[in-house]
């Protein structure tokens, strides 16, 4: 097994940048996510990785070797897609064992690592079947055992589970982790879920427009996001934001909010704007309030998301842990702990006031 080390890498196509400049270290054994936005370049980061896309810039070392230039069968990785691209003709055990036979490995060897690989996924019982009598969590975990079967250095997986249906996710996201520590592998994961980043992860990396905004484990960026943009990627509902105004030193009247905030980060001075976060977990309803209208309840059993519009504009998230609903329309105030807030700068970076 390897790391992954990143040198001021960069990626454009004609006058086009798309990765500006990555400087990025996976350790050995590492499960790293990238996550972002459609287009943010996690995608186009990981097939520079794995070769499939030429490098603008920069170095990709993996383990000791630079692989900058190498071609994608040299670099020691294994690619899993969104797509699984089996081969319909032939049974799980001849999809899993292919590569390995175009490379021309004598047949005992591939016979004896496609039926470990088969036992790490518990496909056993299907080896013999085609693709068309299988799942689509089945299929992944065929698609996952042609990479086993390579002994690769590191494995990518590109958004791997976009293509299944919310409970085999659940199910996949549990076989991917019990992947990961019965292999002990480098493996580098692109998602748009955040969810996925936040249960599968030691390392997240959130992209946003070819740059990346903070790197960190996924409780580190939940509690402690460097910038408005993190702070609202991570977590779901996603946070609430506010526009607030500094009243005085340690006091910022938030719009949508009763009261004064008040706080011991350092603010601007008296005047200047900021923006208030604060989520959804972190407010309550005060049901003899009046300030909020209930837009919507999303009555999930055990926990409620209620969705609320404020006299002044602002819209905010509650999460209420109790088979909660309340009729849309009818009026609420919201309590909150000023000690749970974080304050942001006003500008478009968005920066952590700290």
């Amino acid at each position: 097994m390897a790391g992954v080390a990143l040198q001021n890498v960069m990626k454009q196509f004609g006058d086009v940048k798309v990765i500006h400049g990555i400087d990025l270290k996976i350790e050995d054994g590492e499960f790293c996510v990238f996550v972002g936005p459609s287009g943010c370049g996690k995608s186009t980061l990981l097939r520079m990785v794995a070769g499939l896309e030429e490098t603008s810039g920069g170095a990709i070392h993996i383990g000791a070797r630079d692989v900058t230039k190498a071609d994608p069968a040299e670099r020691g990785v294994a690619m899993v897609f969104q797509t699984y691209a089996l081969y319909p003709h032939m049974t799980v055990a001849e999809n899993m064992g292919f590569g390995l036979k175009m490379t021309g490995h004598p047949k005992e060897e591939v016979a004896s690592k496609v039926k470990e690989a088969s036992r790490i996924l518990k496909l056993d019982e299907y080896l013999s079947r085609k693709p068309k009598a299988l799942s689509g969590g089945q299929r992944q975990r065929v698609a996952i055992g042609r990479a086993i079967v390579r002994g690769p250095q590191v494995f990518l997986f590109d958004e791997p589970l976009s293509n299944l249906d919310a409970e085999l996710r659940v199910e996949m996201r549990v076989e991917i982790a019990r992947l990961h520590r019965e292999l002990g592998a480098t493996m580098i994961y692109v998602t748009h879920d955040q969810v996925e980043a936040m249960t599968l992860a030691d390392k997240i990396v959130v992209l946003r427009k070819g740059r990346i905004e903070q790197v960190g484990a996924p409780l580190e960026l939940y509690q402690n996001p460097d910038n408005r943009f993190v702070a609202g990627f991570i977590g779901s509902p996603a946070m609430n934001f506010v526009a607030g105004k500094v009243e005085k030193a340690g006091a910022v009247a938030a719009k949508g909010l009763s009261g004064s905030v008040s706080t011991s980060v350092a603010l601007p001075g008296a005047g200047a704007n900021v923006i208030v976060g604060l989520r959804p977990q972190q407010l309550r309803l005060d049901m003899a309030g009046t300030s909020h209208k209930v837009e919507l309840t999303e009555a999930l059993g055990g926990v409620s998301f209620v969705h609320l519009s404020a006299s002044t504009g602002e819209k905010l998230v509650i999460e209420a842990h109790d088979d909660l609903t309340i009729k849309s329309g009818t009026m609420v105030g919201v309590a909150y702990d000023s000690a749970d807030a974080m304050f942001f700068a006003a500008d478009t970076a968005g920066l952590r006031l700290r």
